[in-house]
């Protein structure tokens, strides 16, 4: 197995504030196989994506993955068939020949419920109820995809 975790969440702290860095991995095709062979079951946030028929990206689930790991999250939000909510099923049901997925690993608990809350006020304000973890006045957050440098959004 080949399995990358040079792709991992770290976090740091001033005045009463969390900062953290986001280093996601490439961006890959989802099939089965290869998601068992290059994704780690271990904790982390996953980003999966579907590409419509003129090529563009679009984001269509973030997730954070504890206990099964991101091997199993991906795997299970990129097959219709172990999907379990109707309306992401139906995504990934229509777009399944062109669906993507990038991630980054983090083993402490806290560190997910901060980053994943932080990325779903980004994407998407006040849609969901993510509770962050209590620690910080204010949350900010580097990503830095696989070939860029990154800066801090907050």
């Amino acid at each position: 197995m080949e399995y990358r975790l040079d792709y991992v969440i770290t976090s740091a702290e001033k005045d009463d504030d969390g900062y953290f860095t986001v280093r996601w991995s490439p961006l890959y095709k989802a099939d089965k196989y290869e998601i068992h062979k290059i994704v780690p079951a271990v904790g982390g946030v996953a980003e999966l994506y579907y590409r419509d028929e003129k090529g563009k990206l679009f984001l269509f689930r973030c997730a954070r993955s504890w206990y099964g790991g991101l091997r199993a999250i991906i795997r299970e939000s990129t097959d219709f068939e172990l999907e379990k909510d109707e309306k992401l099923r139906a995504i990934v049901e229509k777009h399944k020949d062109r669906l993507y997925y990038r991630y980054s690993c983090c083993d402490i608990k806290d560190d997910l419920d901060d980053v994943l809350f932080f990325l779903y006020e980004t994407y998407a304000p006040g849609k969901h109820e993510v509770p962050h973890s209590g620690r910080y006045n204010r949350i900010f957050l580097k990503e830095i995809d696989s070939e860029d440098k990154g800066d801090f959004k907050g």
